[in-house]
């Protein structure tokens, strides 16, 4: 594909994207890879606390929508419905654990320390130190909370798009965001509301690498299919 012709691709609607995808462009699933990495990314995490199970849950949303990719109605955001593929991967991970893991667990594990971009030394560590609070105050939310909050509060979903990600209702995606912010505390949210967006981060080369486990399966299924 020309440079052109993906920088054309690149502001194209999902749903678009998805028909070309369906019609047999298949190179162009990573535009929609790429254009939801950082959300897979950060739901998975959230509900694993393990980045590099986050990224095998992401690799594994990916292929499965693909493959089901003609059955994708459009009744819902394609964004919807992918992110609901990772929740119930992430999930069903998590739920295979042995010992598992108590759905109301407050451990902290797995968050990646921040970095900030300031060049004020002293204002680098106040940020570096308040994303850190922050990511482990997330972290230690028990899971059914901190889902939400990360829908919701991180990627910015709005109350039905969360409710519909997670199957739960909007009653509940409210209730379970104003327990959340309770446990947090008050003060605690008023330090670290100015870095939220940039917790859970998902670095580029853990997009690349996705995007190139995703394609070599997805090939790997296209001469299965071909041979058959």
């Amino acid at each position: 594909m020309e440079v052109l012709d993906r920088a054309r691709c690149d502001t194209l609607p999902d749903e678009v994207v998805v028909e070309r995808v369906r019609a047999g462009q298949t190179a162009l699933y990573e535009i929609l890879m790429r254009r939801y990495n950082q959300r897979l990314y950060r739901v998975a995490l959230s509900i694993l606390r393990d980045p590099s199970e986050a990224e095998d849950v992401m690799q594994e949303a990916y292929v499965r929508a693909w493959r089901y990719l003609d059955q994708f109605a459009g009744q819902a955001k394609f964004a919807t419905w992918l992110t609901k593929i990772a929740v119930y991967e992430a999930l069903a991970r998590l739920r295979r654990r042995v010992p598992q893991e108590p759905i109301e667990s407050t451990a902290v594990e797995g968050l990646e320390t921040m970095q900030t971009s300031s060049a004020n030394p002293e204002r680098q560590a106040y940020d570096g130190e308040l994303k850190q609070v922050l990511e482990h105050a997330i972290g230690a939310l028990p899971v059914s909370y901190r889902s939400v909050f990360v829908l919701r509060l991180v990627e910015g979903l709005n109350v039905a798009d969360t409710a519909a990600c997670l199957d739960l209702t909007e009653e509940t995606v409210k209730t379970r965001l104003h327990r959340a912010r309770a446990l947090l505390r008050q003060h605690l949210e008023q330090r670290a509301g100015i870095v939220a967006a940039q917790a859970f981060p998902f670095h580029l080369s853990r997009c690349d690498n996705v995007v190139e486990r995703v394609f070599r399966r997805i090939g790997d299924m296209e001469r299965g299919g071909a041979q058959s």
